[in-house]
């Protein structure tokens, strides 16, 4: 048996939570056609164990997009991602969870998938890396809308190593992979004290508690203390691509996409904000982007960062390769 069918299947946990029957029926198919070493992970740092010693295999990774991501992660921070073949069958409850993989050209379905690990062959894909060395397989978004997500939590920083990062974005975006005790609106989502659907009984229980009034009050002074970061309308940035400004602080704009365009190039698309009289897109295509301004937030790929002030994405050609159909 050629090491091309020699197979290390590294199965995400939330996969074996979510849709189990679907991981069965991929390591049916699987280990039908290749031979298979499976790899059964319960957290981020066996995950990443797994494909560091990972041999002469190719890895496989059944899971969702977030599981994608963290593997290609892993993968350039051990400087291993220009010399594997990397394979996925995309399994997730929602099917939002795993728009990256249809969109990069993974087929739907655990059995459409699998054969495709099997019988596809592998595609050079460009990639775009931050100037903290984090991965973008998509897009950028910023603002972060469009969750893509499955709803675990939008992590931040630019690794996805561990769904997570330096820069924790959980509970501070909107609703964009799981919303927090912050609602985004200028006030909290859940219930506190009177507050929560029955001030009467609140009231009184402050009568008979001082301090749950106390409580009260700094939980309603908080609740209307305005964001650093607003949750929607138009924001102030400077966008760069190359070196040229395509958009100044003194310019609105709405929305700000980045993404890996192919030929080593990206695409970047800029929104400007109009009054009255509809602005065009400003378009172009860059080797790099910088992005900078007022504290922002942006949507890479399934996890959210921010806030930060300045980011700058470079495209890498032809950097990872991806398994799909022939």
């Amino acid at each position: 048996m050629s090491a091309r069918d020699q197979l290390l299947v590294v199965i995400d946990p939330v996969a074996r939570r979510t849709d189990g029957e679907s991981v069965r029926i991929a390591k049916d198919v699987l280990g039908a056609g290749a031979g298979v070493k499976l790899c059964l992970p319960e957290g981020p740092e066996e995950f990443a164990k797994a494909l560091v010693r990972r041999g002469a295999r190719r890895p496989v990774v059944v899971g969702d997009d977030r599981a994608l991501l963290r593997a290609v992660s892993i993968l350039h921070q051990e400087r291993g991602l220009g010399s594997a073949v990397l394979s996925v069958v995309p399994v997730a409850q929602a099917a939002a969870a795993v728009r990256l993989a249809r969109e990069l050209g993974v087929p739907a379905g655990a059995v459409a998938a699998a054969r495709a690990v099997l019988e596809g062959v592998p595609r050079r894909l460009d990639l775009l890396v931050d100037d903290r060395d984090g991965v973008v397989l998509g897009d950028v978004r910023i603002p972060p809308v469009g969750a893509g997500g499955d709803g675990r939590g939008a992590g931040g920083g630019g690794s996805a190593g561990d769904g997570r990062g330096a820069e924790d974005g959980r509970g501070a975006s909107g609703g964009e992979g799981g919303r927090g005790p912050w609602d985004g609106s200028g006030g909290f989502g859940g219930g506190f004290g009177d507050e929560a659907g029955g001030g009467g009984r609140g009231a009184a229980a402050g009568e008979r508690h001082p301090w749950l009034r106390t409580c009260q009050s700094l939980v309603r002074t908080l609740g209307v203390r305005p964001s650093r970061v607003a949750p929607g309308g138009p924001s102030r940035l400077r966008v760069e691509a190359d070196g040229v400004t395509l958009v100044d602080l003194d310019q609105p704009v709405e929305g700000v996409y980045v993404r890996p365009g192919g030929g080593g190039l990206a695409r970047v698309e800029v929104l400007p904000a109009s009054v009255g009289a509809q602005i065009a897109p400003v378009r172009a295509r860059a080797r790099s982007v910088t992005v900078s301004g007022p504290d922002f937030r942006y949507r890479a790929d399934t996890l959210v960062t921010g806030p930060v002030r300045t980011r700058t994405w470079q495209v890498r050609a032809q950097a990872w390769r991806l398994t799909l159909p022939r």
